[in-house]
């Protein structure tokens, strides 16, 4: 099993590591090279927006491919070459890379929610598996950028892009110790298993709340780093403390990763732990809204991220038991995408209200994650697993 994670984890890692990378490095490229923040701004959506829409797609073709890892490998090289021309940003036309990015982003699906459904044909044990999965998510949010940063101090956006379309080509080339077997050959045509998921992900409740409940779990990991920089403004009159609050929140969810790979518990249920768990990360975030001192921030911060490993795990796990087997990955793919665009609509609306008082606006976050707790209460009890077969 240890073989088959470290070959998960070293196919996930790099690709999710530049993804959450090139998100730091590309406005910082686009200021370094044109002093334009807006362009930057521009580039990031081109690279992210993408994934909502090519999702349902994307989780559908690698549901009925006889070799679904060849497609995460082709992600990778595509991100690749996405990253790299990003980083000639001055000497390639802006036209070519804004294209290039949204092909990139179109992918992206694939390394993120697509490879997540496959994680447990590679890691046997369930709830291990989600936690390596977690595990690999958690490193990349906090790697790519904390690479990106070293780079930047030594002034150097361009070597950071470079470093990152880098990790791509790395992830790529390790999908080749991926298994990820072809899923039972189905029957219909592609838009008849796009409208069958689909049609399952409205009408399944159990399924629904679970994603409803996660979809408004990531507004709340959306709208933090805009908090945070509010935060560090009012509470220590600079905003370069947001990267240690955010930081702290990233590594708190890496412990927990590490702590549910070590110590795996069945104890309760998943939708037990994905409820209590949620809630458990607006409580501490709640904790942090006093201006008692940046350090009081920071600690409850980092404690409030223990808890999003655990019930990310659960919330993985419950996908997976409450998705068919022939649109489990169109399921895993829209609901990575739905997060995706749940957290920059986090950060949006936390932007147009970034006027206010810095703990409103955490007291607003922490309430999101306390909702998306109390969501779960609406879980069908006693629902089992649906059949494999």
């Amino acid at each position: 099993m240890l073989v088959s994670a470290a070959g998960y984890l070293a196919a996930t890692v790099p690709l999710r590591l530049a993804g959450a990378g090139a998100a730091v490095a590309i406005p910082l490229l686009a200021v370094s090279e044109y002093d334009d923040v807006a362009l930057g701004g521009a580039l990031v959506a081109a690279s992210l927006a993408p994934a909502v829409v090519a999702a349902p797609l994307v989780g559908a073709v690698m549901d009925r491919v006889r070799h679904p890892r060849l497609l995460v490998m082709a992600s990778g090289v595509v991100t690749f070459v996405a990253f790299g021309a990003t980083a000639l940003l001055g000497t390639v036309p802006i036209e070519v890379i804004f294209v290039l990015l949204v092909a990139a982003g179109a992918v992206s699906p694939f390394y993120m929610g697509g490879a997540s459904s496959f994680v447990t044909d590679e890691i046997v044990d369930e709830r291990r598996a989600f936690a390596y999965d977690s595990g690999s998510y958690n490193i990349g949010y906090v790697g790519g950028p904390a690479i990106v940063a070293v780079s930047a101090v030594g002034g150097s956006a361009v070597l950071a892009m470079w470093l990152m379309a880098g990790a791509a080509l790395a992830g790529a080339i390790a999908t080749l110790a991926l298994r990820m077997p072809a899923r039972p050959q189905a029957i219909e045509s592609m838009w008849q298993t796009i409208a069958a998921g689909a049609k399952h992900l409205v009408g399944h409740r159990p399924l629904t709340v679970v994603i409803a409940s996660s979809t408004l779990a990531y507004s709340g990991s959306g709208a933090l780093p805009i908090a945070a920089v509010a935060l560090s403004l009012e509470r220590t009159g600079s905003a370069a403390d947001a990267a240690i609050i955010v930081t702290a929140f990233a590594i708190g969810g890496l412990v927990g990763s590490v702590l549910a790979i070590v110590r795996p518990s069945e104890r309760f249920s998943p939708e037990m732990v994905m409820g209590l768990g949620f809630a458990a990360i607006g409580a501490f975030t709640l904790v942090a809204v006093p201006n008692l001192g940046l350090g009081w921030t920071i600690a409850a911060i980092g404690l409030s991220g223990v808890f999003t490993a655990s019930s990310n795990i659960a919330m993985l796990q419950l996908r997976k038991q409450q998705s068919p087997l022939g649109v489990r990955s169109q399921i895993f793919t829209i609901g990575a995408g739905l997060r995706t665009t749940a957290a920059a609509a986090g950060a949006a609306v936390a932007g147009l209200v970034a006027g206010l008082p810095a703990g409103i606006l955490l007291a607003g976050i922490a309430l999101s994650w306390l909702a998306s707790g109390a969501i779960m209460l609406l879980y069908p009890r006693g629902t089992q697993p649906l059949p494999e077969d």
